[in-house]
């Protein structure tokens, strides 16, 4: 069915309808000032017209895209708001507005998604059988972190639309994020498979992958290489969201092959200090190694002492293990790494990380053996699986699904050192934002 024109003139409106297409056809042609003098002058001489009070807000969501002015956009989303409080503004006419609201008041800055919320509550009141304003407001909260009240948004949709894709992807990752992994699987591939409109997207084919693997289901790579074939993962194994295009992809690195071979060098001639530092720090407060916080082990103890993070240096830590960071002042590549970290990482017997993948092809992973017991220890990056030697650098590129076993009797200690992918240009590595 064609999509029906909306209809944004009233009675009233209808009689100056020729004044306001004069100045929306300014707005049209991109003459804004013009646009929205003309817009403006409306409003004061009809304040009761709902279109001249929206092509006012129209005009100056334009300028604030032009200008890029937070404060023009501000005036934006208080006029569209005035636009649809008149009295006799068209239904047509207040829906589009809200939502345009509801829009640029997330744009405007995720702090004043409240503002968005409250938009997005009041056209579901407003429009109660549009299932599609459920699931931005259910997305409005998703926004907040508020996932408790997506869910019950979330909930409602399905209990009156069973098959809406959207909701059952937005639903199935909030289950996925609440680990419950298998209960997310059905909502997750459903939406998927549906092609509903915002159901592509790179996170739900990664949160499915990730869930079907969990519970040992090889179903994982099915969805891994659909997921690559749409555009968002640039192979099946290499999984990350946050890309540059065109960097050299392969999971194991050799140094020369990496060209930081004085670094690699450093680490290894100094390794037995790092460790001693290192274990220092273990010995004297087991509180400094905090545990991995990003639900990625299946079972055992991992916990993790950062000296920088996101190109950030950690002072407090630094003081526990100076030597080590001096040592690595030497290094930008790596310290100036905004989307890495370098820190200790201690794993102790009976540890399994699921498969998982880094946010970032933006760099590379360097593990300097620290402590490495005899056995039992061992890292796949896609089909290869290694060990690690004390005093020896593994390099690999995390962006590939990795996983890591440590079933030995003793506990395993590698410093870990992120340095940005070699391929990056000083440009880059100026201007990328921190991960």
């Amino acid at each position: 069915a064609k999509k029906k024109k909306p209809k944004l003139l009233n009675k009233f409106d209808k009689t100056i309808k020729a004044e306001l297409d004069a100045a929306e056809k300014l707005r049209k042609k991109g003459k804004l000032e013009q646009a929205q003098k003309a817009f403006e002058d409306l409003v004061i001489r009809y304040p009761q017209s709902p279109r001249a009070r929206y092509g006012k807000a129209q005009t100056e969501d334009d300028l604030a895209e032009k200008m890029r002015s937070n404060d023009m956009l501000q005036r934006a989303i208080n006029t569209y708001g005035e636009a649809a409080d008149l009295p006799n503004a068209p239904t047509d006419l207040v829906k589009l507005a809200l939502k345009r609201r509801a829009e640029r008041q997330q744009f405007l800055e995720l702090g004043r998604i409240r503002g968005s919320l409250v938009t997005l509550q009041k056209l579901v009141q407003l429009f109660p059988d549009d299932v599609s304003l459920k699931n931005d407001f259910g997305v409005g909260y998703l926004l907040l972190g508020d996932n408790s009240n997506a869910k019950k948004v979330y909930e409602e949709v399905l209990s009156i639309a069973p098959h809406d894709g959207f909701a059952k992807v937005h639903y199935g990752f909030i289950l996925k994020a609440e680990n419950k992994i298998a209960e997310s699987i059905p909502f997750l591939k459903e939406g998927l498979e549906s092609g509903d409109p915002g159901t592509d997207d790179g996170r739900f084919y990664f949160h499915l992958g990730d869930a079907l693997q969990r519970v040992g289901d090889e179903e994982a790579y099915k969805w891994y290489e659909l997921g690559h074939k749409r555009g968002h993962f640039a192979s099946m194994w290499q999984r990350s969201l946050y890309n540059v295009d065109g960097l050299k992809a392969q999971p194991w690195w050799t140094a020369k092959e990496t060209g930081y071979t004085d670094l690699v060098k450093a680490l290894e001639r100094n390794w037995k200090l790092v460790r001693d530092e290192g274990l220092a720090v273990m010995d004297t407060e087991k509180g400094l190694f905090l545990p991995e916080d990003e639900n990625l082990r299946e079972k055992g103890d991992w916990g993790q002492f950062t000296l920088w993070q996101q190109g950030k240096k950690n002072e407090n830590s630094c003081k526990q293990v100076p030597k080590t960071c001096t040592l690595m002042e030497r290094f930008p590549e790596s310290t100036g790494c905004k989307r890495g970290q370098i820190k200790y990482s201690i794993m102790k017997p009976g540890t399994h990380v699921w498969p998982h993948t880094g946010p970032t092809n933006c760099r590379l992973r360097m593990h300097l053996g620290l402590v490495i017991p005899k056995e039992g220890c061992r890292i796949r990056c896609t089909n290869d699986t290694r060990t690690w030697e004390e005093g020896k650098v593994l390099i690999f590129d995390d962006s590939f699904e990795h996983e890591v076993w440590q079933d030995a009797s003793s506990f395993r200690l590698i410093f870990i050192v992120d340095v940005w992918h070699p391929e990056l240009t000083p440009h880059q590595r100026r201007t990328l934002s921190p991960i």
